[in-house]
């Protein structure tokens, strides 16, 4: 019987390596959407009252009449009332902004339009009187 002795053959390392191409887009964290950033201006720093629209009918309505109901009022002048605080929010484009109205000293016959932001919680009052969301400045969130 006859015994082969085989010798091992050196083999030189290769590295090989793939370039990473991504295939699909991710956002990055905090990268989901869009804040509003307004003030809070309605009133210059007098104090008043602010309604929420709410019946659908033009224009501010303390009353309800034949076939609507009055305005909601989310500031009652006689206990608490609302006074801008003049500065700078940043809401998200997903909470709740209503239109309504502000009412400087209670005076309902002088009824300003403004939107209302009820803040992070929904528990606070800020209103602003730029009306149109479209050309209020914005900021990813």
């Amino acid at each position: 019987m006859e015994i082969k002795i085989m010798k091992k053959a050196y083999v030189k390392p290769i590295m090989e390596s793939e370039a990473f191409v991504p295939q699909a887009y991710i956002a990055a964290c905090g990268d989901s959407g869009t804040d509003y950033i307004f003030t809070c201006d309605a009133g210059g720093g007098t104090p008043g009252s602010v309604y929420q629209e709410t019946n659908g009918r033009d224009g501010l309505q303390t009353r309800g009449g034949w076939g609507y109901r009055a305005d909601r009022e989310l500031t009652d002048w006689s206990w608490s009332y609302f006074y801008a605080c003049n500065e700078g929010h940043i809401a998200s484009s997903t909470d709740d902004f209503l239109n309504g109205y502000y009412c400087p000293n209670g005076n309902t016959r002088n009824a300003q339009r403004v939107v209302i932001w009820r803040g992070e919680h929904g528990d606070d009052i800020h209103c602003t009187t730029k009306l149109d969301k479209n050309t209020w400045e914005t900021a990813k969130s």
